[in-house]
C-alpha cells in the first residue's frame, strides 16, 4: 500500500458506501458528518477520481467508486480476519513454543520431564525442545525460550533464575589411590583433569570465601557432555568438576568422592530466558509461569 494512503480514510469510505448516507455512517463510526466528508475528500484527492456522487438529497457510487468499494471491502475483511486470528492466538493457549536448553541431566531429565507435564496440561500447545550446545541468540535462532547456565550478558532479555547449581570437584577412589589427593587447588596442575568447555577452574575457600584461586587444568579427556565426563571420572581417568545433581548415586555409593574439604567451586546460576515483550503470547506466559513455579519439584 502507498505510504501516503490512509487506511482510516478507506475504511470510512466503505462504511459510507455500505450505509448509503453520511448521517448513518457517522453514527456507525462515532464521528461527525463533516469529519467523514473530509476523509472522503482526502481519499478522492489522493486517487484523483470521484468515488461518490452526492447531492443534498441522495448519494450514489460512481463507476470507479463501485469497483474501488468492492475491492476494498474484500481487503478489509481479510485484514479484520488477520487481526482476529492474531488476537485469538495471542490470548488462547495454543500454538508452538521453541525452546533451547542445555543437554545432559538438566535438559534430558529435568527440563524434559517439566515440558512433558506442561503439554499434558495444555494439549493444544506443542513444544520443540532443542539441545544444541552452542550459545544461541533468541532472535537470530528463532527460539521463544532458553534454559541457560552461567552468568548473563544480554540486558535486553528477561532472565528468571530457577536455581543455583552446586558444583563439586570429584574423582574415583581408584584415581586417588594411584595419584593421591591434591592438598590445594594449585596442585591440580600436577593431576589429570577431565574438562568440558572450561579449562580454568575458579575455587574459593570454605573457611575464608574471600580467598580465591584460579587454576589452569589439563588432562587426557575433554568432552562437553556431562554424562561422558562422569563416566571418564568413574573409570579413573582424572579429576572432574560437575554439578552435584549429576552424580547423586555415584556419590552415595562411593564411586566418586569429593577431592577437597576446604575448597569449593562457585555455584552456577540457572536461568529461563525470554524476550522483553509486553504482548507476550498466552502460551509463553503459561509456560514461564509453570516453569518458575514448579521447576524445583523436578530436581532430585
Amino acid at each position: 500500500m502507498n505510504s501516503d494512503l490512509n487506511l482510516a480514510d478507506i475504511r470510512a469510505f466503505t462504511v459510507i458506501a455500505k450505509q448509503g448516507s453520511f448521517t448513518q455512517a457517522a453514527e456507525v463510526l462515532g464521528c461527525s458528518r463533516s469529519h467523514l466528508s473530509k476523509q472522503l475528500s482526502q481519499l478522492e484527492h489522493f486517487l484523483g477520481v470521484s468515488l461518490i456522487t452526492r447531492t443534498t438529497r441522495a448519494q450514489r457510487l460512481t463507476e470507479q467508486g463501485q469497483q474501488f468499494f468492492e475491492q476494498c471491502q474484500a481487503a478489509l475483511e481479510t485484514i479484520d480476519s488477520a487481526v482476529a486470528s492474531t488476537v485469538d492466538n495471542a490470548r488462547h493457549l495454543q500454538g508452538q513454543i521453541n525452546i533451547n536448553c542445555v543437554g545432559g541431566v538438566i535438559g534430558e531429565e529435568i527440563v524434559t520431564a517439566l515440558v512433558n507435564d506442561f503439554i499434558a496440561l495444555y494439549p493444544d500447545i506443542s513444544v520443540n525442545l532443542d539441545f544444541s550446545s552452542q550459545r544461541v541468540d533468541l532472535v537470530v535462532d528463532e527460539f521463544d525460550l532458553v534454559f541457560r547456565m552461567g552468568d548473563l550478558e544480554d540486558s535486553g532479555i528477561v532472565a528468571r533464575k530457577l536455581m543455583s547449581i552446586e558444583n563439586m570437584t570429584m574423582a574415583s577412589p581408584l584415581y586417588l589411590e594411584r595419584h593421591g589427593y591434591p592438598q590445594h587447588p594449585k596442585a591440580l596442575k600436577d593431576h589429570l583433569c577431565i574438562t568440558g568447555s572450561i579449562d580454568h577452574w575458579l575455587f574459593e575457600q570454605e573457611s575464608n570465601p574471600k580467598n580465591k584461586v584460579e587454576v589452569a587444568i589439563k588432562g587426557g579427556f575433554r568432552c562437553k557432555n556431562g554424562r561422558a565426563m562422569k563416566a571418564s571420572a568413574q573409570a579413573g581417568n582424572g579429576i572432574v568438576r560437575l554439578p552435584k545433581l549429576y552424580c547423586p548415586q555415584e556419590l552415595a555409593n562411593g564411586e566418586l568422592v569429593s577431592v577437597f574439604e576446604d575448597w569449593r567451586v562457585a555455584d552456577t546460576p540457572f536461568y529461563l530466558l525470554y524476550h522483553k515483550d509486553r504482548f507476550q503470547p498466552a502460551r509463553l506466559k503459561a509456560f514461564v509461569s509453570f516453569a518458575t513455579q514448579n521447576f524445583m519439584e523436578y530436581v532430585q
